[in-house]
């Protein structure tokens, strides 16, 4: 009977293999691999459609035959958050891929979610335009961007991934193609390229979810999600009423309980998906904001001895009406910098005698402000700055080594830190206490988003302990701490996300929007 029974599993076997290579193209369909992981879990096969259609398919091929699927772009931040339950079909993005643009005036592009960033960049580059969106992930797709709403140092002035999207093609659980909001070409009376037929809403909530750039606590830049690895700004499952909207359209469900009523309908699915690692559906195309290329851009740079210490210069810069592009940390620099001692007479030190600066300990790490605009008024920006940083400032047309890059290594466990910028200084002195020295953290001082590394050689119980110390001191300061990544050890043991109110939100949203669990699951909170 075993032997039938395994019989019967190998001919079921082929039988998807032959169907998905006859939707993708013989290429294109194959059992997976050992390198064919998400976070540990190896898939069974790999399907790489070649358009929006093919992957339509793919998804109703799982339904049938009561398949997982798990989206992948290219793989940068495959091993982030939880490992799913089970991963069947890996549905790569590499073929939804394109940029569909009006040259030089069109505020917004569409981008295939198999898009590399770079190559977004680079096709916007020619008409003198970018996406205010750099990922530090090397390599990462835009639809990988979204997935984690992965943000770099321009978070500061213009908020998450999540916060420039206009509009999003996505493929439900049941494999029907979805738009919701404003695609670039679609606003300008042009067909959606690689489009052809979908819903103009879908299952999609009406309301707005309210997250993106300005929802943060006291002045971030992002709002506090649930994502796996704290990687979800956008959604912002804070608001609006649970028992709100029942008993409304029922074409959009339960969609105004989920999130409440909002003023751009649609986008808050956008907002949804936004760190859904995949696991609310499978995004195909994303209509997103675009800005010129600021003509001139200067990094201004001063050393920092002390967490206070950035505390009191965040807000000396934040007050100086330089408008930053960006305020980046790096601290602490492996390397000590060499630096003269300035006399205590200076303004920076005065009454403060035992400071580093006086007594000539070298620099833990740097403060690094982004001034972008116009070449003058970007000049005339720094010299401000200058005078508010003090002496030891230092102005560069290039951005640090470290600059837009985690301060994390594969196989260390990778934090991220989320509080109000007025408490940074309180959760990295935690973080240290709780370690028991030094900890490299690295991120956006001027939002309170920063990431911090634990060597990966540190017992699934001593992390532990350190979460708990860390978390029990952001929770008082509206904070949270969440494991980005970690090794299996490590993220088998530990709580990656600590305590997450909004839990029973997100939990109707999976119910409403994959209410058979066929997407990732177990990747979101909850097991999900």
């Amino acid at each position: 009977m075993a032997d039938a029974a395994r019989s019967t599993d190998r001919l079921e076997a082929l039988d998807i293999t032959r169907k998905l290579a006859a939707i993708c193209g013989t290429p294109f369909a194959r059992f997976a691999g050992p390198a064919d992981e998400v976070a540990g879990r190896t898939a069974r096969w790999v399907a790489v459609p070649g358009g929006p259609h093919a992957a339509a398919e793919v998804l109703r091929l799982a339904a049938a035959h009561d398949l997982t699927v798990v989206p992948r772009g290219a793989g940068t931040k495959i091993d982030w958050g939880a490992a799913p339950a089970q991963v069947d079909i890996m549905l790569d993005t590499g073929r939804l891929a394109g940029v569909w643009h009006e040259p030089r005036d069109a505020a917004v592009a569409e981008i295939g979610a198999g898009t590399p960033l770079r190559a977004v960049q680079a096709t916007l580059a020619r008409t003198n335009r970018r996406l205010p969106v750099d990922a530090p992930s090397p390599g990462a797709t835009l639809g990988g961007v979204l997935a984690a709403d992965e943000s770099g140092p321009l978070r500061h002035r213009h908020g998450s991934p999540c916060a420039q999207l206009v509009g999003v093609r996505y493929l439900d659980a049941d494999g029907e193609l979805v738009s919701v909001g404003e695609s670039g070409t679609e606003a300008l009376g042009r067909a959606t390229p690689g489009s052809g037929g979908g819903r103009a809403s879908g299952r999609g909530p009406a309301g707005d979810g309210g997250g993106g750039a300005g929802s943060g606590p006291a002045g971030a830049a992002d709002g506090f999600g649930w994502g796996a690895g704290g990687l979800a700004d956008g959604p912002g499952w804070g608001v609006g009423d649970p028992a709100g909207g029942a008993g409304g359209d029922p074409g959009r469900g339960g969609g105004d309980a989920i999130l409440g009523r909002g003023e751009v309908p649609g986008l808050d699915v956008a907002r949804l998906l936004c760190g859904s690692q995949g696991g609310l559906g499978v995004l195909v195309s994303a209509t997103m904001r675009v800005h010129a290329v600021p003509a001139g851009r200067l990094w201004v740079s001063r050393p920092v001895w002390t967490p206070l210490e950035v505390h009191d210069l965040v807000r000396a810069v934040l007050a100086a009406g330089v408008d930053p592009a960006a305020v980046e940390l790096d601290l602490p620099v492996p390397v000590p910098l060499p630096r003269r001692r300035i006399p205590p007479t200076h303004p920076s030190v005065v009454n403060r005698p035992d400071h580093p600066a006086v007594t000539g300990r070298p620099a833990a790490g740097s403060l690094v402000v982004l001034l972008e605009g116009g070449p003058a008024d970007v000049t005339e920006r720094a010299e401000r700055l200058t005078a508010v940083l003090g002496a030891e400032a230092i102005v560069s047309h290039h951005a640090p080594e470290w600059w837009g890059r985690y301060p994390f290594a594969p196989g260390d466990t990778a934090l991220r830190i989320e509080v109000p910028i007025n408490d940074l200084h309180a959760a990295v002195y935690a973080l240290r206490d709780a370690t028991g020295g030094p900890v490299p953290v690295r991120g956006s001082a001027g939002s309170g988003t920063v990431h911090a590394a634990l060597s990966g050689a540190l017992p699934p119980e001593r992390v532990a302990s350190i979460l708990t110390a860390v978390r029990s001191v952001l929770i008082a300061r509206r904070g949270r701490c969440v494991v980005v990544a970690a090794p299996a050890a490590v993220r088998r043991a530990v709580d990656l996300w600590g305590e997450l109110p909004t839990l029973p939100r997100l939990r109707s949203a999976k119910a409403h929007l994959d209410p058979h669990h066929r997407l990732a699951p177990g990747r979101l909170p909850g097991g999900l």
